[in-house]
């Protein structure tokens, strides 16, 4: 779902069909969000008084981690060329989301290549895209028969 270092941030559940990024958080961990947060334009201050009180109160962007659950199916676009040679990889994959473990204070956010390959969403790069093609694995094989019919 989402590691255990990114709950004190907020964090909503992804979309089908949405494209997320692979993002550093203020914790140091790295997870996935929507570009509209990132898109963060704080407003300019007007006037010697403004800027002072802009300067003295920290204006962030409210950064979402964008949750995702075991089983649901994904697409990674823009793998490095240093994780295709190693393990074999294009540079953009099918991918199964998986849940490693449910033991606390460890990273367990990973995906799974058709491979068998299980990388943690540590190992991604920042600002690697991925788009949710499906949210379960029901989804997913529902989604794997209607192309294969229309393949037919």
């Amino acid at each position: 779902m989402c590691d255990y270092s990114l709950h004190g941030i907020q964090s909503r559940l992804a979309r089908k069909g949405e494209v997320l990024l692979v993002h550093r958080f203020y914790t140091g961990s790295k997870g996935l969000t929507s570009p509209e947060y990132l898109n963060f334009d704080p407003p300019k201050p007007k006037g010697l008084m403004a800027l002072f009180k802009w300067k003295m109160t920290i204006v962030r962007p409210r950064v979402c981690a964008v949750c995702i659950p075991d089983g649901a199916q994904l697409i990674i676009c823009g793998i490095s060329p240093k994780l295709q040679q190693a393990h074999g990889l294009n540079s953009t994959e099918v991918v199964t989301f998986r849940q490693l473990t449910t033991d606390a204070r460890t990273y367990r956010d990973a995906v799974e290549f058709k491979t068998g390959l299980k990388l943690r969403l540590q190992d991604l790069d920042d600002g690697q895209t991925v788009e949710v093609l499906a949210l379960s694995s029901e989804e997913a094989d529902v989604h794997q028969e209607k192309q294969i019919l229309v393949s037919a």
